[in-house]
């Protein structure tokens, strides 16, 4: 769908966050795409009219177009096939001990549609299991790199869902939680 995998990491970070301008440098950094294809990509979403920019002294800071009719429709695709549920869940999927893992909070409200009175700080999530934490928060490390935000993992036993208590279970399990695909889809005959 998109030309490259460049074209859509940049496209999903900057139209999965409205509030989010970068420069080309710290795309580049985020996204790990050279610095000459991260221009090429922004020029083309300016062309499309997916994305603005404005120079501030020598450098071009860049974001996504939200009156462009386009914006709702491709952000809503570029989350769901580049956006933060499927890098948490690429690195989860490494750490050994997760039983299932949940966004859950302000990120997975507006997600769900809900309307919010600020912008999303961080991303929470919920891990269920007994991951070893060192590992849990070095994968996050690097997811929170790639979003430049906070990831905050709140670890709890596996049948904490379905047997938990108090404030906060009543809290999690009352508002909207997305459910990181932690298990690889597999087709064809080797799924067999």
């Amino acid at each position: 769908m998109f030309r490259s995998q460049q074209q859509a990491e940049i496209l999903a970070l900057l139209l999965g966050d409205p509030e989010l301008e970068l420069s080309l440098t710290d795309l580049s950094g985020r996204t790990g795409a050279p610095h000459p294809s991260v221009y090429r990509e922004v020029e083309r979403g300016e062309a499309a009219g997916l994305l603005v920019s404005r120079k501030v002294g020598n450098t071009r800071l860049v974001r996504a177009n939200t009156a462009s009719p386009y914006y709702a429709g491709l952000s809503d695709v570029l989350t769901k096939a580049f956006g933060a549920p499927v890098l948490l869940a690429r690195v989860l999927r490494g750490v050994a001990g997760i039983d299932a893992a949940y966004i859950y909070g302000s990120w997975a409200a507006r997600h769900s549609g809900e309307a919010g009175k600020r912008a999303v700080g961080d991303i929470d999530v919920l891990v269920l299991g007994k991951p070893d934490r060192d590992e849990l928060y070095e994968a996050l490390a690097e997811v929170e790199r790639r979003l430049g935000r906070p990831v905050q993992a709140t670890v709890r036993g596996a049948d904490w869902l379905g047997s938990g208590t108090g404030a906060f279970h009543e809290t999690i399990t009352s508002r909207p939680m997305l459910e990181l695909a932690l298990e690889v889809k597999r087709s064809g005959p080797e799924a067999n």
